[in-house]
């Protein structure tokens, strides 16, 4: 069984890891379903909040998959509030394409806070050094990226092109459930799954 997936998401390194991480998730609850996610599509941060820029992405991405499937946005919060920002940004694209199942997770800082909090499963990996600890708040720490590169060996520094897709297919789901950003894009991500997977059951009916 396939299904399709247009991603929108912020990062050139995500572009990768948010695809990675979606077929990780797949393969680990639904191994029969084939996942098709063309390639994703980059929207800036601050053009979010401008009228029309990201319902203009969300269509792009709907012709992408043919029209049939789920559209899956993740980007940074930055400065804002997962919890307010968040369910603005659903409402708007769930009018543009009210007949999709569409998920919009906001990591708090930014993705890599996900690595920090689980960071002893990332122990030896691109560099980073054997006995890293995970921070005790992690999604409160700003610079997750200088916080990985600081915990490199020797003269390393944390690649956002290199190394967040890298890590994205290593740490473990479970630990980054930790983080209250991460544990919601999980969630999300098994309900667009469980919800494509019924939409096919009924079509092959």
């Amino acid at each position: 069984m396939t299904v399709k997936i247009g991603c929108i998401v912020e990062g050139h390194g995500d572009v990768v890891a948010v695809p990675l991480l979606i077929r990780r998730i797949a393969a680990e609850l639904h191994p029969d379903l084939v996942i098709e996610t063309p390639r994703p599509i980059r929207v800036h941060r601050n053009q979010v909040v401008q009228a029309d820029k990201l319902e203009r992405r969300v269509e792009l991405a709907t012709q992408r998959i043919d029209g049939q499937g789920a559209i899956f946005i993740v980007l940074d919060a930055d400065d804002a509030c997962p919890a307010q920002l968040g369910p603005e940004l659903i409402n708007r694209v769930s009018q543009t394409r009210s007949d999709l199942p569409i998920a919009v997770v906001l990591a708090k800082y930014e993705f890599e806070a996900w690595f920090l909090a689980s960071a002893e499963s990332l122990r030896g990996q691109r560099g980073l050094k054997d006995n890293i600890q995970p921070p005790n708040e992690p999604e409160t720490i700003r610079g997750a990226k200088e916080w990985l590169t600081h915990r490199m060996e020797g003269s390393r520094t944390y690649s956002e092109t290199h190394d967040q897709p890298a890590l994205a297919a290593l740490f473990d789901m479970e630990q980054a459930r930790q983080a209250d950003s991460f544990d919601k894009c999980y969630r999300d991500i098994v309900s667009l799954l469980e919800k494509l997977q019924e939409a096919n059951h009924q079509t092959s009916e």
